[in-house]
């Protein structure tokens, strides 16, 4: 016979002393006016079930000097009384069926647990929300977010907010709430590495929230006041140390940063026209903004990484308008030979080094940029589609013949939102691997994956290329279709081997 059997006699009998208004010798007074209760409840009970209670209750005893048949009371005021009813019911007949309740509720009793210590409470009921209320979690992140790093204990919904950060961060940014959040979270939200938004969509949000907290200054910048450029600055202090500004192209940092550049450090500022007027300096490493101490920092991102403006190295790290973080690591599993289930056994550097529409889009600007650069992977976003194309090419490139090598790749995604719908086609032909003819931008094989060079069409008053992929070198098609097509943009990096 289990002994279990028992158990359900013993959480009635429990729950009828809560019930009992006999024998009670605490009083416990919940909530704020005009919403407060008061519940009757029983010292040794609560001096077991709760570490917290056991706190507070042992510190009334000594007030009381201990006197017998005084009765105790003590007020909850950060708790409403219809949660804590629900936790009492918990502490006295262990047991809490969830399921009756919908996820805001289940969020305060999380949140009321945490605050009683009750342990065991807490990793059950973060599990049942993210197994059982993901959808309702991703509608309302933000609160879920702020609400996962009131307390280190909530490290499991810390986890899953982290992931959906690094799956729908443009979703996260543009919801209703946003403008709404606290300064603390916007800068855990901007710090996370696995943020899937290139730094002018970062600077885009960050000064989209800067201008909500401060609804009276003008809406166009060029009607601001100095006094208005310092309200804004004062704002933004806190979170401009933590903005790539340095991986901008040109004309976004003369069309988004320039018009607001009073509220820019001047160091900051002076850097950044030198890295924009010559693109062949290099930054410097630039300290944080001391605004923000490195405790406050920590207790946000639960890290102690500090704040600067070089990119990562160690770690993926992209600058790309085409492609995300996750396309980035099963890339390297490739150069790697890894399939996409395996775990990556590097992390390579992704820098770039070349961008079209920053750069040209033209073979002899391709050429002069990236001529002698080896470990290179290029990537062309087809226009008007989803679809990405790109190759690696593990050695230098060159302006004329062909390149030889037995382990370029070629590949496609047929949508960028999702990295398991691909094609990888290897090199068989190593003779002809990569294409040098100075007429081409980057080319793979003898016209496996050909970018044309010269600027055939305007559309918008943005120069485009033709492209085609015809079978030859390499394995397989990355294509449907063999007919050309146009590129909007593509990219070059290269990597840290």
């Amino acid at each position: 016979m289990s002994d279990n059997k028992f158990l359900p006699k013993l959480s009635q009998n429990l729950l009828e002393i809560l019930g009992d208004e006999e024998f009670y010798d605490v009083t416990i007074e919940v909530g704020n006016d005009p919403y407060v209760k008061i519940f009757r409840a029983h010292m040794v009970i609560l001096n077991y079930r709760s570490s917290y209670l056991r706190k507070i209750l042992s510190t009334n005893k000594k007030k009381n000097d201990g006197t017998i048949g005084t009765l105790t009371h003590i007020k909850l005021s950060n708790i409403s009384p219809e949660i804590f009813q629900i936790i009492l019911k918990y502490i006295y007949g262990g047991k809490l069926s969830l399921e009756e309740f919908d996820a805001s509720y289940i969020v305060k009793i999380l949140v009321a647990a945490s605050e009683l210590s009750l342990q065991e409470l807490i990793p059950h009921t973060q599990s049942f929300l993210i197994n059982n209320q993901a959808d309702w979690i991703e509608q309302n992140f933000i609160q879920i977010y702020q609400t996962s790093f009131e307390s280190d204990s909530f490290l499991e919904l810390q986890k899953f907010c982290t992931e959906l950060i690094s799956k729908q961060s443009e979703k996260i940014f543009n919801s209703p709430d946003f403008t709404s959040i606290s300064e603390k979270t916007l800068i855990s939200l901007i710090q996370h590495d696995d943020l899937q938004m290139n730094g002018i969509q970062v600077w885009e949000h960050v000064l989209k929230w800067g201008l909500a907290q401060n609804p009276d200054l003008p809406s166009d910048p060029a009607n601001f006041s100095k006094d208005d450029f310092n309200v804004l600055k004062n704002t933004l202090q806190q979170c401009i140390s933590f903005i790539k500004f340095f991986t901008l192209s040109s004309k976004e940092f003369m069309d988004k940063v320039l018009p607001y550049k009073k509220v820019l450090p001047k160091e900051l500022y002076k850097e950044l026209l030198k890295i924009f007027l010559n693109h062949d300096y290099r930054p410097v490493e630039l300290k944080p903004i001391k605004t923000i101490s490195s405790e406050s920092v920590n207790s946000i991102v639960n890290s102690n990484k500090q704040a600067e403006f070089t990119p990562k190295v160690g770690s993926i790290s992209i600058d790309s308008i085409i492609i995300k973080i996750q396309h980035a690591e099963l890339i390297s599993k490739w150069i790697d030979r890894l399939e996409i289930t395996d775990k990556a056994e590097n992390l390579y550097e992704f820098k770039l080094i070349y961008r079209g529409s920053r750069d040209g889009f033209n073979a002899y600007r391709f050429h002069d940029y990236c001529d002698n650069k080896s470990h290179t992977i290029a990537i062309l976003k087809v226009k008007d589609r989803d679809e990405i194309l790109g190759g690696y090419n593990p050695i230098e490139w060159k302006s004329e013949g062909f390149g030889v090598t037995n382990d370029s790749f070629i590949f496609s995604f047929k949508n960028n939102e999702n990295i398991e719908d691909y094609l990888l086609s290897r090199v068989k032909d190593k003779e002809h691997a990569i294409n040098y003819s100075g007429l081409f931008g980057p080319s793979f094989g003898e016209s496996d994956l050909t970018l044309l060079g010269v600027t055939c069409y305007i559309f918008d008053g943005k120069t485009f290329n033709k492209c085609y992929c015809k079978k030859s070198s390499y394995e397989r098609f990355i294509r449907n279709s063999e007919d050309e097509f146009l590129i909007e943009e593509y990219e070059i990096f290269q990597i840290n081997i």
